[in-house]
C-alpha cells in the first residue's frame, strides 16, 4: 500500500497579474514516516492563483501514484474548487462559471484533474496564511524566494488545451526521502 502524503503548498506573486510581476511556488511533501521533499519554481509573469494551482499541481505530480494526498493550503480558491465541486461545475458548463465568464487558468485546472484521478483519495485542508502554521509559513517564505529568481514567461491562460504548457522548472532542496 502507498503511503499517504501530506503536501503543503503556497504561492507567492509580487505585482500580481502585472506585465512585470514575479510568481513563485512551493510544496513540502511529507510522508507518514516524516520523510521529505521540498519542490520550489516560479514564472514570469505571472498571478498569485497561478502560483497557487501550480504548487498543488507540482505538488500532486510528485506523489506517488495510487495513495492518499492530504493538500494543505491558504488559498480557498484553490480547496473550493477540489473540495466543493468548483472543478467538476467548471467542467459541465465548457470551462464557464456559474455567471457564465470563461474560468481562469484553464490550462492549469485541466492538469488538475488529471493530477487528481493519480490518486486514490485528495483531501484539501485550507489553513489561514500568515497565523503561525508552520509548514505554511515555510511554504510562504520559499514561494517568496523563488518569486525572486528568473523564470521562463508564463504561459498564457487562453492557449488552446492542445497547447497547453509543461509545468514550469522545480527544484529540489536536495532532501529526496522517499520520493
Amino acid at each position: 500500500m502507498v503511503s499517504p502524503v501530506t503536501v503543503v503548498t503556497d504561492g507567492a506573486c509580487s505585482a500580481n497579474g502585472r506585465d512585470a510581476s514575479r510568481g513563485g511556488w512551493a510544496a513540502i511533501l511529507t510522508d507518514a514516516d516524516g520523510n521529505e521533499r521540498v519542490l520550489t519554481g516560479g514564472e514570469a509573469p505571472s498571478t498569485n492563483n497561478r502560483m497557487e494551482l501550480t504548487a498543488a499541481l507540482e505538488g500532486l505530480a510528485a506523489a506517488p501514484e495510487g495513495g492518499d494526498v492530504r493538500l494543505v493550503t491558504d488559498s480557498t480558491y484553490l480547496a473550493h474548487a477540489i473540495s466543493k465541486g468548483w472543478l467538476d461545475g467548471w467542467q459541465r458548463r465548457g470551462w464557464k462559471t456559474a455567471s457564465k465568464d470563461p474560468v481562469a487558468n484553464q490550462d492549469l485546472w485541466r492538469r488538475m484533474i488529471a493530477e487528481l484521478a493519480r490518486h486514490r483519495r485528495v483531501t484539501t485542508e485550507v489553513v489561514k496564511g500568515h497565523a503561525g502554521h508552520d509548514a505554511n509559513e515555510r511554504a510562504d517564505r520559499l514561494a517568496q524566494e523563488a518569486a525572486t529568481r528568473d523564470w521562463p514567461a508564463a504561459p498564457r491562460d487562453d492557449a488552446p488545451p492542445a497547447a497547453a504548457p509543461t509545468a514550469p522548472p522545480s527544484r529540489d532542496d536536495g532532501q529526496l526521502g522517499f520520493f
